[in-house]
């Protein structure tokens, strides 16, 4: 008598199966905006393939050609398919190369913020205690400042110290720190509502009796059933740091 088994699932067939892909499946408008939001990015990271000029080139920027308008407007010059800007630079190509600026600014720092946000939170609502009324009271202060108040004073702070050719070197790191820095709070909260949700539930006292570390029930049984509202504030959260 053979007893046959079942072979264990990989993760795209689970995902294949699950309920995020079959709504998509039925959703166009979500297969729409997936569809343009790839473009863009596509567009964004082939910026020198499709840009016929290089707006950081000064080699490339006339000021005679200042100010040409678009090829649907008398008096465009059809090298400049959108125009110039007042500085003779070629508008297509400013933006092509500034989304790909504003695309990598964005998701650095809703990346740096889901980091910091979610294991503030993970342990705030978990843990509880003193180490909860700690990180929540930090949060608190961080959401007194607006980020743009930040960004202008670590940025002239910065400036000041390490002088301006620095600064300019490395803004796009610092834009994304800044940011990422200035609002974690927002999914520390989110995470830490959730938690407190979930950390009540049988399948975390199931796993508390099996002798499972903190860390591991945090981060492998009650991250996960905290996704969708993370999921949620980072499409936000992306468009705020643009």
């Amino acid at each position: 008598m053979s007893l046959s088994t079942t072979p264990t699932p990989t993760r795209w067939e689970r995902f294949r199966d699950s309920y995020v892909w079959y709504s998509f499946k039925r959703d166009r408008t979500a297969q729409l905006c997936l569809a343009v939001f790839l473009c863009l990015v596509v567009a964004a990271f082939c910026a020198p393939l499709l840009a016929p000029t290089d707006p950081y080139d000064l080699r490339h920027i006339d000021i005679l050609d200042s100010e040409l308008p678009p090829f649907w407007i008398d008096g465009a010059d059809e090298r400049y398919s959108l125009g110039t800007d007042a500085q003779g630079r070629d508008l297509w190509s400013i933006i092509l190369y500034g989304t790909r600026v504003s695309l990598l600014i964005g998701f650095g720092a809703v990346v740096l913020q889901a980091l910091l946000g979610v294991t503030f939170g993970l342990m705030a609502g978990y843990l509880g205690g003193r180490i909860d009324a700690f990180l929540m009271r930090l949060a608190d202060i961080q959401l007194s400042f607006s980020t743009l108040m930040v960004a202008i004073v670590v940025g002239a702070v910065v400036k000041a110290t390490l002088g301006s050719s620095f600064y300019s070197q490395y803004a796009v790191l610092m834009l994304i720190l800044i940011i990422g820095l200035a609002e974690w709070p927002q999914y520390a909260r989110t995470v830490r509502a959730s938690v407190l949700a979930e950390k009540s539930k049988e399948y975390v006292d199931a796993a508390r009796v099996m002798g499972l570390r903190s860390r591991r029930i945090m981060f492998r049984h009650v991250l996960p059933n905290t996704l969708s509202p993370i999921f949620v504030i980072s499409t936000v959260q992306i468009a705020n740091a643009i």
